[in-house]
């Protein structure tokens, strides 16, 4: 299928150097602000993108759930593809599509573990059905049908009953402590406004526009 005829201007403003937060993070504050007062559907979802040992690359979306100076923090299962793939190699990359603005934001860095400490606070503040999936879901396992997934499902909320859930100890969140960020703005004509922000070892950062 030939679907080259698709195509659109990109009209929804520019982005100047001198608008620009000399911080990435605060001017990632910034955008993802504006982002949650328009009709975007999870402004927190973003793609993340780790390799395998092997080389090989491999995508998912996720949702960040909390940000500040020292990274973007998201929550998955410790035995999931994606952890198992940042054990191997924590070199990954986030990606914020905003089509409503013609935006995105790229963040390059390394993926860590938070404390356990950390990932309780935020797992108690999920519905308390969602932390009983947390229990269930081998996630990126294979599964032999829906039905045995939700028989599990019923079988672990009997178990549990009105009692406390705990965290399980294969499930709680990573920080990705950014190295470089990039902010993209959609122009006129494919002359798009790029912005590259790269951490220097004095832990200041750099800034640079790039070509489109």
């Amino acid at each position: 299928m030939d679907i080259g005829h698709f195509r659109r201007e990109f009209l929804k403003g520019g982005l100047n150097r001198a608008d620009l937060n000399p911080d990435p993070v605060l001017q990632f504050s910034v955008w993802f602000e504006q982002a949650q007062q328009t009709d975007i559907v999870d402004p927190n979802g973003m793609v993340l993108a780790t390799v395998s040992r092997d080389g090989q690359p491999s995508q998912r979306t996720v949702l960040l759930k909390y940000f500040d100076e020292s990274g973007f923090v998201f929550f998955t299962n410790y035995g999931s593809r994606k952890a198992r793939e940042i054990a191997a190699n924590n070199r990954v990359s986030l990606l914020f599509c905003w089509y409503a603005l013609d935006r995105q934001i790229m963040i390059n860095g390394t993926a860590a573990k938070i404390s356990v400490a950390d990932s309780t606070r935020y797992f108690f503040t999920r519905p308390r059905d969602s932390r009983v999936a947390a229990w269930v879901s081998s996630q990126s396992h294979s599964l032999g049908s829906r039905q045995a997934l939700l028989q599990k499902f019923s079988e672990m909320k009997k178990k549990l009953g009105e009692g406390t859930i705990p965290l399980p100890s294969f499930w709680g969140g990573y920080r990705v402590v950014p190295a470089e960020i990039e902010f993209w703005q959609g122009r006129e004509n494919r002359l798009h406004d790029r912005f590259l922000y790269r951490r220097q070892q004095d832990q200041s950062w750099i800034v640079e526009r790039l070509s489109p």
